[in-house]
């Protein structure tokens, strides 16, 4: 009786044993399992964001952009994962063409080329979504120092102006209606001269008073052919000169590059707020080869000193209206356009936090 009880106790004992063996085994697979499962997280969490390609086709390449040079000097679009193509469009009519047709992802222009694309009926048109500057960036330029300079000493004059309907031209007629000045009546406005042709015109004597961008009221200055006498930025207040769009179908199919967009060029915004214009004009100046570092410093002190950049890329409304205000009074704006259909803040908002 004692052997057979104690032979059951022992098979008793080497099937719990057993149990108890099968137990750890599955134990340490389980741990092993979830071992695996934390490290392939891990890995996930360490590994690098695959980056984005982004073409960006901007309206012309000027100093006048300081920060979104400065965003891609210090290398603030590759840490939001983005591979930037930068496509100069020559012209804010090219740049949206290059955006509608989908050669482009992003353009950088003139937000009024948003309004009369929109206006013309476009179904996938585009929206903008984040502001750059906050001022005209052209300067009027006699052919002598005027230290005393009013709106009032052009009447009668014969002006190199800009392309009728682009924002130099337009901004230019606001500034002389403001001033109770006719463009039609009281000034000769020259419109046949192309953009990038009147700085070398106004050298060879054509003209009385040149409207100029960067460098070419300097380099007219440098030369001693020409003397900035006004800042069209400073007498025409805050206009949203500038701003960065994409068509709606790209913005919803794309919201983090759009994201990663911004917040790259907030960071450039925030440089340009926190740093000299020596400094600025330091970093920038790979983009500018052709011209010297003085040149590039003296251009951006300019800017600078005006307040040409915003501190934040969010685009109001109220500057939308004036936009829309200086359209109209150019003659340039059938109707007005909704803000809430052409400017998206969110992404702006997010990136200034």
């Amino acid at each position: 009786m004692r052997k057979r009880l104690l032979a059951a106790a022992l098979v008793m004992m080497m099937v719990l044993a057993v149990l108890a063996a099968c137990a750890s085994k599955d134990e340490k697979a389980e741990t092993k399992d979830t071992t695996e499962v934390k490290n392939v997280e891990e890995t996930k969490e360490d590994a690098p964001v695959e980056s984005a390609k982004v073409i960006l086709n901007e309206v012309a390449h000027s100093i006048f952009y300081a920060p979104m040079y400065v965003a891609i000097e210090e290398g603030y679009f590759e840490e939001e994962g983005i591979e930037l193509e930068l496509v100069t469009g020559f012209g804010a009519d090219k740049t949206m063409t290059a955006v509608i047709s989908g050669s482009a992802d992003i353009g950088f222009m003139g937000s009024e080329a948003s309004i009369y694309t929109y206006n013309e009926g476009a179904n996938d048109y585009v929206v903008n979504f984040a502001q750059l500057t906050q001022r005209a960036g052209n300067f009027l330029v006699a052919r002598e120092e005027m230290p005393d300079f009013t709106w009032e000493d052009i009447k009668g004059k014969n002006v190199l102006g800009g392309r009728k309907g682009g924002m130099p031209e337009m901004v230019f007629e606001y500034i002389l209606k403001e001033n109770g000045i006719d463009p039609a009546q009281d000034v000769n406005i020259d419109q046949s001269i192309d953009f990038g042709s009147t700085a070398a015109a106004f050298a060879e004597e054509k003209g009385d008073f040149t409207v100029e961008f960067e460098p070419g009221a300097t380099s007219l200055e440098k030369e001693g052919k020409g003397y900035v006498v006004a800042s069209l930025g400073t007498d025409s207040g805050y206009v949203p000169y500038t701003a960065f769009s994409a068509k709606q179908s790209y913005i919803k199919d794309n919201p983090e590059v759009i994201q990663g967009f911004t917040n790259a060029l907030q960071k450039g915004m925030d440089y340009v707020q926190t740093h000299t214009p020596e400094e600025i004009s330091a970093i920038i100046a790979p983009q500018f080869k052709e011209t010297d570092q003085d040149t590039i410093t003296a251009i951006v002190t300019r800017y600078y000193d005006q307040d040409t950049w915003k501190e934040n890329l969010i685009f109001e409304e109220e500057s939308f209206d004036l936009l829309q205000d200086i359209l109209e009074g150019a003659g340039e704006l059938a109707k007005r356009a909704p803000y809430q259909e052409l400017v998206t803040t969110e992404f702006a908002e997010k990136a200034a936090k």
